[in-house]
């Protein structure tokens, strides 16, 4: 190769503070690897440690908020396009992530609210949700939770699906995508999946063919992918079918290493070498 400065193009970089899953099914691998797929570059701060497998987590280990903060500040040669936000296992994490995004005005914010494991084990507390719509809500420009999640993040005595997205987006948030692939409405046919985008005034809903099975790491890939394509500076309805779509192939390609969730495939296939 020639010597000299590399001329290679620079990729939009996606800042993600999530947890680690040692499966590489959600969390931080799971982020770089849908961000990577879909054009962009991870930067990647653990917020926190799991024990877990593909059938649920057995324990959670908040990373220090300091050392969240020492990471992100280390990160100042990288122009942030867009940030992702995870798992939030403690208020002094959660804080620190605050922080971080305060630092970067104006660039886009995606948030997956991991309240819950796949497997049922709970991740979150009554205090952290209490500070997650105080604290973190005005922060972020796009919330992607499955219906129980808005159901938890809403008031409860809030009625449909709408009038939780618009209470939400009262509290500072501007944009909510909510998943239906758990709990689905009753309405929507049992052969599809509806994701619905709520901004102020406004409802754009889409529809999907349900895959078979159980998946492990869905909501990490959409909204990592999510990210990735507003780094890339699509607009956000453009950005949420696209990541849609992304995460519908990596799912419909998934594998089950055992008997429990199944994992994404985020990696296409390498292209063949032609024969010497």
């Amino acid at each position: 190769m020639a010597s000299g400065e590399p001329t290679l193009s620079r990729p939009p970089v996606v800042l993600v503070l999530a947890g680690h899953d040692p499966t590489g099914g959600a969390g931080l691998v799971a982020d770089r690897e849908a961000v990577a797929a879909c054009g962009g570059w991870a930067l990647t701060i653990p917020t926190a440690l799991t024990v877990q497998n593909c059938r649920d987590v057995r324990s959670v280990v908040p990373v220090e908020a300091t050392l969240i903060g020492e990471m992100a500040e280390a990160l100042d040669e990288f122009e942030i396009a867009a940030i992702k936000v995870g798992l939030l296992a403690s208020s002094a994490s959660l804080e620190a992530v605050a922080a971080i995004l305060e630092a970067h005005p104006g660039v886009p914010v995606v948030v997956d609210p991991v309240l819950k494991a796949g497997g049922g084990s709970e991740l979150s507390t009554d205090g952290l949700l209490a500070a997650f719509r105080r604290r973190l809500l005005p922060l972020v420009d796009i919330l992607t939770p499955n219906r129980l999640e808005l159901a938890r993040l809403a008031d409860p005595e809030t009625g449909d699906d709408a009038a939780r997205a618009d209470s939400l987006i009262a509290l500072g948030c501007r944009a909510v995508l909510v998943t239906g692939t758990d709990d689905p409405e009753a309405r929507v046919p049992a052969d599809r999946v509806e994701q619905v985008l709520f901004t102020q005034g406004q409802r754009q809903a889409w529809r999907w063919p349900r895959l078979a099975g159980r998946y492990h790491g869905s909501g990490c890939t959409l909204a990592a992918a999510l990210a990735a394509r507003l780094a890339a500076g699509e607009s956000l309805r453009d950005a949420c079918q696209q990541a849609q779509a992304f995460t519908w192939q990596a799912l419909s390609r998934g594998w089950q290493p055992g008997h429990d969730q199944a994992l994404p495939n985020r990696i296409a296939a390498l292209p063949v070498a032609p024969s010497t």
